[in-house]
């Protein structure tokens, strides 16, 4: 089957490639040139491409299952697995790891692999268009041609519009939040500051939230996360700002301590994130186009901090390629519609997780209390783990994903409880939001406010 792969994230890096290992003949268009060397990537047109990633065991068992030269190349060069108690013990890597890595050290070995794979033809262009002939997709129309094919699998991520038009509506809601991050690296003979999670390190503070996330061969991103409603924080992009950000909230000040490490990028502000979801079907419920299918971000986008993207683009493409395995391919209206079923069952939970959970974020970041006599949302249960530990058999599943949203219900009776009885997730150490707004406002003046950031997040890894 002649198939045209659009995107070449990791979604249709590991598409491509697992179609070609089928037996497809795969063309991957994409107009993105590639790492400059192995530090230097621009990545123009993704702006999360240098913020911090962390990739769950859905998302690396599918690299792994597809991909496994890429796996192995990616431990050589230092991405750390890891599991709910951390480190594996031993050499041997068990399935269901996670891995610690810099998202674009996974897109410079996965495409290193796409661009040897026999069947595998790179397309250096941007798709302009869906070609449709008969009443079906037939192929991607560029600036200069046409690339024909039988299926047209759309990986263009969050902000491509390619083909839009002819699906429903997107459910699109503001996360309510922003952030800025940046990353860093451990000084040789330098150890990690203070581990709390799997992924690094998180603190809650009065009005917004610090986290660390664990990378490979010795660098880690530190990220400030605030609503996007509240402007006093926006000048954190500015260097003076985070470094006296930084050294100010105690959990920061001892990871980027001069002496322990020393920054590798520039300070990168992220923002305008949405919690999105769009089937494969048009607004009457049908298959617009057989032979069209989308995946990854183009279906379903969350909130980046929970660090789930990855993870649901790639357990779309899996399952995408077992209905391909078991003949989906020579119906391409029913393969679509199977697709666009699945994932409303297993990715749109999530989707809708992240509208309440970000709601209440944001409502207690403005001063809300919890109120006990509601359900909880999902991000107040995790948080009365630190009250009732044994919550941990039914929270644990789904925090790794192994459990969708709604199993949660499970232990919404005894989290209200806790909360009833005045307990409060507590607060770390450090600045309030105000005394922190107080501090940047201080350190930037007025004669810098609004001016540029020190560099964009495009001008080096």
């Amino acid at each position: 089957m002649d198939t045209v792969v659009v995107g070449a994230g990791p979604t249709g890096l590991v598409s491509a490639v697992a179609l070609a290992r089928r037996g497809h003949r795969v063309s991957l268009v994409d107009n993105d040139p590639g790492p400059t060397d192995a530090e230097h990537w621009s990545r123009r047109g993704v702006m999360q491409f240098h913020h911090p990633h962390g990739f769950r065991p859905q998302a690396v068992d599918v690299i792994r299952a597809e991909m496994p030269e890429a796996f192995d190349a990616l431990l050589a060069h230092g991405a750390e697995p890891f599991g709910p108690e951390g480190p594996p013990a031993g050499d041997e890597v068990p399935r269901g790891s996670g891995l610690r890595c810099r998202r674009m050290v996974v897109e410079r070995e996965l495409r290193r692999v796409a661009e040897s794979e026999p069947g595998l033809t790179r397309v250096r262009a941007r798709a302009d268009a869906v070609v449709a002939e008969e009443g079906r997709a037939a192929g991607v129309g560029l600036r200069d041609g046409s690339v024909p094919a039988d299926l047209v699998l759309v990986a263009t991520g969050r902000t491509a519009g390619l083909a839009d038009g002819v699906r429903a509506p997107v459910d699109s809601i503001d996360c309510g939040i922003a952030y800025v991050s940046r990353q860093y690296r451990l000084h040789p003979g330098a150890g990690p500051a203070r581990i709390t999670s799997p992924i690094g390190a998180v603190a809650l503070h009065v009005g917004y939230v610090v986290i660390v996330f664990l990378h490979d061969a010795g660098t880690f991103s530190t990220l400030i996360a605030r609503p996007s409603t509240d402007r006093r924080l926006a000048d954190l992009r500015h260097e003076a700002a985070w470094s006296a950000a930084t050294a100010a909230i105690p959990l920061l000040a001892d990871w980027t301590d001069p002496a322990r490490s020393a920054p590798i990028s520039p300070v990168l502000p992220g923002g305008r994130l949405h919690n999105t979801y769009r089937g494969q079907l048009d607004d009457r419920g049908r298959v617009p186009l057989p032979g069209l299918v989308f995946v990854g971000d183009s279906v379903c986008t969350t909130n980046p901090t929970a660090g789930r993207g990855v993870s649901t683009s790639l357990m779309q493409v899996e399952h995408l390629l077992a209905l391909l395995d078991e003949g989906g391919g020579a119906d391409p209206e029913a393969l679509a519609l199977a697709q666009d079923a699945w994932c409303h069952e297993r990715i749109r939970p999530w989707f809708v997780d992240h509208l309440a959970t970000d709601a209440s974020q944001t409502a207690r970041w403005a001063g809300e209390d919890v109120d006990p006599t509601r359900p909880p949302t999902s991000d107040l249960v995790v948080s009365a783990l630190e009250a009732d530990p044994s919550l941990m058999a039914v929270v644990g599943p789904y925090l790794s994903m192994r459990a969708l949203p709604d199993s949660l219900a499970a232990v919404h009776p005894r989290v209200q409880e806790i909360y009833a009885s005045g307990w409060r997730p507590p607060v770390a150490e450090g600045p309030t939001v105000d005394e922190l707004a107080g501090l940047v406002a201080s350190v930037v003046g007025p004669a810098a406010a609004g001016a540029p950031p020190a560099a964009p997040a495009t001008a080096r890894a």
